[in-house]
């Protein structure tokens, strides 16, 4: 009955403050978008889902990958041959969370946090699905004024979709 997986309407904005989510609803799209000064390389899709598979929800990937484009333009084999071998040090992507912190029910209808990429950050597509729950955290300067940090959960109410008050207030005063 994932047919009717509720959108969430536009979450909460506060100003100077970074967003983050531990885990994605399922239905939730995000999709990569390459750093200035990297392509696409062509062939695979930008986007991601979270999906209900046989063990519990998880991300369907496309093997997206940003490449320099200084490396696309050229053509010579050689700089193809350094580019295959240069092992991917470069962005560690976190630790996933340990499942035991997450509830039965989170484990089987979220997904963790998506694979980080070299070269791309990952942008919401369209909406959260109730149950998402997002994490809001003033950006460093703008932590004056306390909460600088909170949550906010988006639920069903009495009939409307709606997110849970937030608390935070990022200031530089």
């Amino acid at each position: 009955g994932f047919l009717f997986a509720e959108k969430c309407p536009a979450p909460p904005r506060t100003e100077f403050a970074d967003v983050t989510a531990e885990v994605y609803a399922l239905g939730t799209e995000m999709y990569y978008e390459c750093d200035s000064g990297y392509d696409r390389r062509s062939g695979a899709h930008p986007g991601i889902k979270c999906k209900k598979e046989l063990q519990g929800a998880s991300w369907g990937y496309s093997g997206f990958k940003c490449i320099d484009q200084t490396m696309l333009l050229s053509t010579a084999p050689t700089v193809e041959l350094e580019f295959t071998q240069k092992p991917a040090i470069k962005t560690r992507s976190p630790a996933p969370p340990k499942q035991e912190d997450l509830s039965e029910f989170a484990q089987k209808d979220f997904c963790g946090p998506p694979r980080t990429l070299p070269h791309a950050s990952l942008k919401l597509k369209k909406h959260y699905y109730v149950g998402q729950e997002l994490h809001f955290k003033c950006q460093s300067g703008y932590d004056k004024r306390l909460p600088t940090s909170g949550t906010s959960t988006c639920k069903k109410v009495n009939g409307s979709i709606v997110w849970t008050t937030l608390d935070v207030r990022c200031t530089n005063e």
